[in-house]
């Protein structure tokens, strides 16, 4: 069974003030008890499931909904002190409570009540759930502190590792980070001296070409000039001395040139022999013809 005291004051008696007291078992939809008290005399009543339903009806409201209003109203109290306002008639034990929403207020219930016959005993009772109540909250009050104590003990303890993490980190970022200057170093002075006999190793293949180029060019030259000197020896030994030529000779010239011109510019081998027999023929028959006129005269 569980229960919830609260602190209210009446709307027709704003200056004293009274306890509500409200039990339930199951939950709070299923029905519940409430007691009023304000330290002299008790009023005590049952609300029923059936009640719920009226009034969640009577509201227009699901039940659901009408049992969280309920809670709010008489167990948690939630909202300012003003959301909910609650009266009371001795006269005719009539309880009622409203909800406030600016200027305009609903009611939210009303429950008929009974004069307890004893007060005493129920403000005894009202007192006993109070004081095991303000016991089990401090137990908890102290399982909770114990709690935290553990959890900040805990936390030191992580801050601590996590320190020596950071520090062990740091330290070996470091290590790592000088390591990778010296490699990275040796990595630099090695390209620098694979560049620099890549390099050399061009220069001498441009020398070795250019030397190469030179003397393919100076070997064509030599091959030119010999070329040269020999056509010039072979068209000195065939050009003839002019002092020794014979008359058939220059008659066979002067039979060329007055000889028609050759129309075909590639002749063929027939037409080039018979041209070679004609010249070969013309000189011996003039020839002939001036050995006769030698000896007429």
């Amino acid at each position: 069974m569980e229960r919830k005291v609260s602190r209210i004051r009446l709307a027709s008696e704003p200056d004293v003030i009274h306890f509500l007291q409200v039990t339930w078992e199951k939950t709070l939809g299923s029905g519940f008890v409430i007691t009023l008290t304000d330290c002299q005399s008790a009023w005590t009543g049952t609300v029923c499931e059936s009640m719920i339903l009226q009034e969640a009806d009577d509201m227009a409201m699901e039940k659901e909904k009408y049992v969280d209003e309920l809670r709010k109203a008489l167990v948690t109290r939630a909202g300012p002190a003003d959301a909910y306002k609650f009266n009371f008639s001795k006269e005719s034990c009539h309880f009622s409570f409203e909800k406030n929403l600016k200027d305009v207020s609903f009611r939210l219930g009303s429950f008929n009540l009974e004069k307890v016959a004893s007060p005493a005993e129920v403000i005894r009772e009202l007192i006993c759930d109070c004081l095991d109540t303000i016991t089990e909250n401090q137990a908890k009050n102290e399982h909770l502190q114990k709690e935290n104590e553990r959890l900040l003990r805990d936390w030191n303890d992580v801050q601590k590792r996590f320190e020596k993490c950071v520090d062990a980190k740091e330290a070996v970022e470091t290590d790592l980070y000088k390591r990778f200057i010296l490699v990275l170093n040796e990595k630099k002075a090695k390209i620098r001296s694979l560049h620099k006999l890549l390099s050399e190793v061009q220069e001498l293949e441009k020398n070795i070409e250019h030397e190469r180029e030179t003397a393919t060019c100076s070997e064509m030259t030599t091959d030119r000039d010999a070329v040269y000197n020999e056509s010039t020896d072979e068209e000195g030994e065939n050009i003839p001395d002019p002092s020794v030529l014979a008359p058939d000779t220059l008659r066979r010239d002067d039979f060329i040139i007055s000889s028609p011109d050759v129309t075909d510019i590639a002749p063929t081998r027939k037409r080039r022999q018979r041209m070679q027999k004609n010249l070969g023929t013309e000189p011996k028959m003039a020839s002939q013809e001036h050995k006769l006129q030698e000896k007429e005269k």
